[in-house]
């Protein structure tokens, strides 16, 4: 099994940090993980995305330009990562602020409201727990558990008391995404 991601987004909508749990809860599982960042010099609001990849195998490069799965948290990235879906791949988007929605045909497409679920929840600081919630219910790469232990290792000891949260938050996230289209 090897599964290869794009997630990519705004500066401050957790795109890295949804990266790197899901990287530790891929090495914690004994799986080959490569964890590649990029982003541009503004904090938040300019772009910014992260290649995962996860593996049974040793991985030969980190740098890929078609993606098994994005998962897309804006229209820029949505206009610059939909062609980069390999056919019978997945897209999984949040449709907060997106103008043009995906349009292809051969992969399956998925929507989870995540940003209108974390106001729900009167927590903004968990839309990316609850996209990576959705992501999980369609493709289980990971185990729950070792995404819990994921968070525990990538979130400063002072934020410890935030993981029953974000659990909920992954939890959410598996109840609310929705299939647009299947390939």
């Amino acid at each position: 099994m090897t599964e290869e991601i794009i997630i990519a987004g705004f500066g401050g909508q957790g795109v890295l940090s949804m990266g790197k749990i899901l990287a530790y809860s891929g090495m914690l599982q004994n799986q080959e993980v490569s964890w590649m960042p990029s982003y541009g010099p503004e904090m938040r609001g300019g772009t910014a995305n992260v290649t995962v990849i996860l593996s049974d195998e040793s991985i030969s490069s980190p740098i890929i330009n078609k993606f098994d799965t994005a998962i897309i948290l804006n229209q820029q990235s949505l206009d610059k990562f939909e062609s980069a879906v390999k056919p019978g791949g997945t897209l999984i988007y949040d449709g907060n602020g997106i103008t043009r929605h995906p349009e292809r045909t051969d992969i399956s497409i998925y929507r989870v409201d995540a940003a209108e679920e974390a106001a729900n929840m009167e927590s903004a600081k968990i839309f990316n727990m609850i996209v990576l919630g959705g992501y999980l219910k369609v493709k289980p790469v990971v185990e729950l558990e070792n995404v819990i232990r994921g968070l525990e290792k990538s979130l400063p000891e002072r934020h410890h008391a935030l993981i029953p949260l974000n659990e909920k938050a992954i939890k959410r996230g598996m109840e609310i995404i929705r299939t647009v289209h299947t390939a």
